[in-house]
């Protein structure tokens, strides 16, 4: 028996996971994905929103705020890469310059510090390539960039430090409620636990739908995106947005935290809670929108895209974060409808949310909380001495296996055998850029497959690309001919 069982290991479950960690409590993170950061989270704009377009008074703006706060200050504690690039919204049509007026408005009201209105000499010596028919911008410098799966990866990573376990390609099929405990049969046998965290995404709506009578509808909203070569990475400085429209903060442009530059995302509302292709509609769509007309200077050069990607925000009709116990299922305990701002508003979810539980339980804190974590050394990023350093101390820090991202064998050795370690190529490529570059890994692939083989005492044509079902080989053709 479980005293918490968190359903989702994505930005929000994994926040949740660490801060469940303070306490002594046994807490199970269960997710469907083989990895952390698999469903909503795995492909989104990986923006530190400062809260400047959530309504005032809504908990959406509330979180929003202190999730910004937050995330620069987990960035130190946890040692995952984070930029506070600031967020410019441009105005580019006479008639509503008025909008960045009630846009700072909000600001003030939501707490946002720092926000400014800029007119157009300013905001075009800060941005030299934005388009010239900008007018005016708010300026919020509070805004910023990190990377979802650093950001999942170093919650989960610090959380199994401390503790919780985690269970993945485990399915909830049906949720069982009884007075004292509910039931979690999945794929993998039935589970069973005190309390339960819903923090799943797109399908938070059906886990709610199992307990409560009070049903709850989450629409998937496809968005899609372009990623563009790194040589276009310093094209803007800041996060580049539109005036937000009536389907979200529209098409922005921005760097990466990894020194790309993307487009996107489109926003569609799909049935399919799992419809993560991409179109080439929504795609010619994007470079227009990209174009002279919308943000920037000149027409953004296609060849220079690498690839195109899509995800699904979590999105609830009143366009609110959920985060309660539900009315008629005790210690069933609802995040739901975590669309955008949600990645920045994690933080404060999980907060929120454990706090709610701690009212309840009185779980005492642990005294040997470990509160600080060290990610993987990217030998890409150290001096030509801290490069010679760590190659005197293993030499597979000189071995580069991804030419595109300079990603070297201890890196990926690293990665395998952390805490929650990778087991598949996608897990590789989330903790270290192995197969994130140019090629798309097209050349590096059979040596990662090597490595995470050996590493992980399997026979290759066990190395999948994302867990069951995805195996990079079925067999060896001499076998097979025979």
């Amino acid at each position: 028996m479980y005293d918490i069982i968190v359903i989702g290991a994505g930005v929000t479950g994994t926040c949740t996971a660490r801060e469940l960690s303070k306490y002594q409590a046994k807490v199970l993170v269960v997710d469907k994905g083989d990895d952390v950061c698999c469903g909503s989270s795995k492909a989104n704009s990986g923006i530190v929103h400062a809260g400047y377009d959530c309504k005032p008074g809504t908990l959406m703006a509330k979180l929003n705020v202190r999730g910004n706060e937050l995330m620069y200050q987990l960035a130190e504690e946890l040692d995952f890469p984070v930029k506070k690039n600031g967020s410019l919204i441009v105005c580019t049509i006479p008639e509503q310059v008025g909008d960045l007026d009630r846009l700072l408005e909000q600001a003030h009201e939501n707490g946002v510090p720092g926000a400014r209105i800029v007119q157009k000499e300013e905001l075009l010596a800060m941005e030299p390539n934005l388009t010239p028919n900008a007018i005016a911008a708010l300026y919020v410098p509070t805004g910023g960039i990190v990377c979802p799966f650093n950001l999942a990866i170093a919650m989960g990573e610090n959380a199994a430090v401390n503790g919780v376990e985690f269970q993945f390609e485990t399915e909830v099929k049906e949720i069982k409620k009884f007075d004292d405990h509910y039931e979690l049969v999945t794929n993998k046998g039935t589970l069973e636990t005190k309390a339960v965290v819903n923090a799943a995404g797109v399908y938070a709506d059906v886990m709610h739908n199992m307990v409560s009578e009070k049903k709850m509808k989450i629409v998937a909203r496809r968005g899609e995106y372009l990623l563009m070569d790194k040589e276009l990475g310093d094209y803007f400085h800041a996060t580049i947005f539109p005036l937000p429209g009536p389907m979200g903060k529209g098409v922005l442009t921005a760097p990466t935290i990894h020194g790309n530059m993307f487009v996107g995302p489109s926003a569609t509302d799909i049935d399919d809670k799992e419809g993560t292709n991409t179109t080439q509609e929504i795609i010619n769509d994007l470079v227009q929108k990209a174009s002279a007309s919308h943000l920037t200077k000149d027409r953004l050069p296609m060849n220079k895209v690498i690839t195109s990607f899509a995800g699904l925000r979590a999105h609830e009709a009143n366009h609110e974060f959920i985060v309660e116990e539900v009315a008629d299922a005790p210690n069933f305990f609802d995040c739901a409808g975590i669309e955008s701002p949600g990645l920045t508003s994690s933080p404060a979810i999980a907060e929120m949310i454990v706090g709610i539980i701690e009212d309840k339980f009185n779980f005492p804190k642990k005294d040997n909380f470990v509160a600080k974590r060290k990610g993987i050394v990217h030998m890409d990023e150290l001096s030509i001495d801290e490069k010679n350093e760590m190659i005197a101390k293993d030499s597979r820090y000189g071995a580069i296996v991804c030419r595109c991202e300079m990603v070297t064998e201890g890196e990926i050795v690293d990665a395998i055998n952390r805490p929650l370690g990778a087991t598949s190529l996608d897990g590789l490529k989330r903790r270290t850029r192995q197969g994130a570059g140019r090629c798309q890994a097209g050349f590096c692939t059979p040596r990662a497959m090597e490595i995470l083989s050996r590493e992980l005492g399997v026979p290759m044509t066990e190395i999948t690309k994302k867990g069951t079902g995805s195996n990079m080989l079925v067999g060896k053709i001499k076998e097979d001919l025979n």
